[in-house]
């Protein structure tokens, strides 16, 4: 583990956006012991000094593995303010040797909290816990209409695809009996929110900017 080349990257996302008070008391905070001070003349902000001389000294600490880990990264998402800022964090400690579930760990939980369908787990997971929601919504619909496609060998495709093969009457795939007018009710109910799905959700983020 770098932790010299984290504690520069991780300082120069903050060099303005937090006090030193504020980092000094998410670090009291988190880590429970003194912070060190290490010699870095190329650091000439003051806070990401703050930020390097902690992450340095939780580096020098006896510990485990697992908890310098799990300090680092709460120290880090601490000091994110924005979620863009909270992206760059997870980036640069994803990319520096530190496991990305551990690192993403809330995410997952909150992910999988949420109990989705298989399908959604497979082609939206990364996204979400990206906080990337726009694409994961998207990749969710893609999903459907694939899945919509692929169960009824239907050449259509999108909203005109719902309308044609969920259809309660001449439809090919049925999600009741169809043999009472509640359950044609219902079944024509999902033809038409899966059409707008489409027409919401799918069409305009295929052709539009985000």
């Amino acid at each position: 583990m770098n932790y010299r080349l984290i504690a520069i990257k991780i300082g120069s996302v903050f060099t303005s956006s937090s006090t030193g008070k504020e980092i000094d008391r998410i670090g009291n905070g988190v880590f429970g012991f003194e912070r060190d001070s290490f010699p870095m003349e190329s650091i000439t902000s003051s806070r990401a000094k703050l930020i390097y001389d902690w992450i340095m000294t939780l580096a020098k600490v006896s510990m485990d593995n697992e908890s310098r880990d799990k300090m680092l990264i709460k120290f880090c998402k601490e000091l994110a303010t924005t979620e863009e800022t909270e992206k760059e964090v997870v980036k640069i400690l994803s990319e520096n040797g530190l496991s990305y579930n551990l690192v993403n760990k809330d995410e997952i939980q909150t992910f999988y909290n949420r109990d989705f369908h298989p399908e959604v787990v497979k082609h939206c997971k990364e996204f979400f816990i990206q906080a990337n929601y726009f694409h994961a919504v998207f990749e969710a619909t893609k999903a459907y209409n694939y899945a919509i496609k692929d169960k009824s060998k239907s050449q259509r495709d999108g909203s005109n695809l719902m309308m044609d093969v969920l259809d309660a009457k001449n439809g090919v795939l049925k999600i009741t009996k169809c043999s009472t007018e509640s359950e044609v009710n219902t079944q024509n109910g999902i033809k038409f929110l899966s059409s707008g799905l489409m027409q919401a959700i799918r069409n305009p983020t295929a052709h539009e900017l985000k």
